[in-house]
């Protein structure tokens, strides 16, 4: 397996362009499935979970061609032959469930192999599913598969009011009830960007939708939909993450296509830490003020809240910060994994439950560390461009599923970064 090796040299400087975002496009992928016409998606990532998705869709029977070195997917399911999505390929990644409604709602049936992903806690589908009850189906889960059918006619609108907020569930009731007879009403639904950017493009192809963004989503069922172009939006975890490399060791990065509206509540703490962001025609440009990081508290909570996805990356400038932080994780449990690895890089964090204390330390070193999942590993990489000496990353294909060319996107703005293949020893 690979290793990435990053040695701490001093302020960065340059810029760095922001893909299109993993969790719209994977998001976005799946309404191929509603329809038989085709959808071309731009500005997209190139990234495994993006091939997995698409291994997905051609098990199903979709059609998937990349264009343009991966960056156009133009995607078409006017034949598709099998509803069984395989464990072999779910297992790979939570967001397979997001084929589970479109499919419902298409052709009435389908058979899912529950997720996998990350190991940052349950996470169950539970939501999911009593989306699709509400709607009509009958589900029923055995051998770990969820085996739904949708009741003659096909779903019927509904009210679906989700105890706490969920993305993937919004997601994908979202997704269903675009075919569905009648209204559907979300409540208490997840207000991410990615789901505004979902809404928008099954309005592009016929869909009724209204209130994305807010709270309650209110969905017009029609007979079918049509084809569409749409452009994924920038991908915010990306954008925080690289806005916080100039944070952590100095210098000045301008994140190309950046917008605040996508990350203004974590702008706010880089504001409390004494960052200065500012918005140019081209994107962010990101600059550390004088002296040290101050310390911050952090929170994570559901848009338009600091984002969970951001919380390792802001545990790794917070190691580098004068003062004591407190970050309270409120999304998702098991997600201070990180924290250990940190600590053999000599920062000193108490973990307690939900929470992580942090005492920040004037100086980092480099160390041998291990990634656990996807945003840890870019937190270790982080740490790294801020540590005295070596720092050793193994286990990185955590890093692809969620980044692009991050070796190459560093590098061009000075980071003394690199990646070493097949390296076997201490895996």
């Amino acid at each position: 397996m690979d290793q990435i090796i990053v040695r701490g040299n001093g302020p960065l400087k340059g810029e760095i362009p922001i893909t299109g975002a993993k969790n719209a496009c994977l998001t976005l992928m799946p309404a191929t499935l509603l329809t038989d016409q085709p959808l071309t998606l731009t500005n997209a990532p190139r990234l495994s979970d993006i091939r997995t998705m698409t291994a997905l869709l051609q098990s199903l029977g979709a059609e998937v061609a990349s264009l343009q070195e991966g960056q156009v997917l133009t995607l078409s399911s006017h034949d598709l032959n099998n509803h069984t999505a395989d464990y072999e390929i779910v297992r790979k990644m939570r967001a397979s469930i997001l084929v589970l409604g479109p499919m419902l709602a298409r052709d009435g049936h389908a058979i899912v192999s529950l997720p996998g992903g990350c190991a940052i806690g349950a996470r169950p589908v539970d939501l999911h599913l009593k989306a699709f009850e509400a709607m009509g189906a009958q589900l029923d889960l055995r051998d770990g598969y969820v085996h739904a059918k949708a009741p003659a006619g096909g779903l019927k609108g509904a009210v679906i009011d989700f105890p706490i907020v969920s993305v993937g569930a919004t997601e994908n009731a979202l997704l269903a009830a675009t075919l569905a007879r009648g209204t559907t009403v979300i409540k208490n639904a997840a207000r991410e960007p990615e789901i505004v950017d979902l809404a928008q493009c099954l309005r592009r192809m016929g869909a009724h939708i209204d209130g994305e963004g807010t709270s309650t989503i209110t969905i017009e069922g029609v007979q079918t939909l049509g084809g569409a172009t749409h452009p994924v939006v920038t991908d915010r975890i990306e954008l925080g993450t690289y806005m916080l490399a100039p944070a952590i060791c100095g210098g000045e990065v301008e994140c190309l296509g950046g917008r605040i509206d996508l990350v203004a509540a974590f702008c706010e703490k880089l504001d409390e830490a004494g960052i200065d962001v500012t918005e140019t025609d081209r994107g962010l440009k990101v600059s550390r003020k004088n002296g040290r990081v101050r310390a911050v508290d952090v929170v994570t909570e559901p848009f338009p809240g600091f984002p969970t996805d951001l919380q390792a990356q802001m545990m790794a400038l917070l190691c580098t910060a004068e003062g004591t932080s407190v970050l309270e994780e409120k999304i998702f449990e098991n997600r201070f994994m990180h924290a250990p690895e940190l600590i053999r890089m000599g920062a000193r964090i108490d973990v307690h439950g939900g929470h992580a204390t942090v005492h920040g330390t004037s100086k980092l070193r480099g160390a041998r560390v291990m990634a656990t999942d996807l945003r840890a590993s870019v937190s270790l990489i982080l740490a790294g461009l801020a540590a005295e000496g070596e720092t050793v990353v193994s286990r990185v294909y955590h890093l692809d599923r969620g980044y692009e060319k991050v070796v190459r996107k560093l590098r061009g703005v000075g980071a003394d970064i690199e990646r070493i293949k097949g390296v076997t020893a201490d895996e």
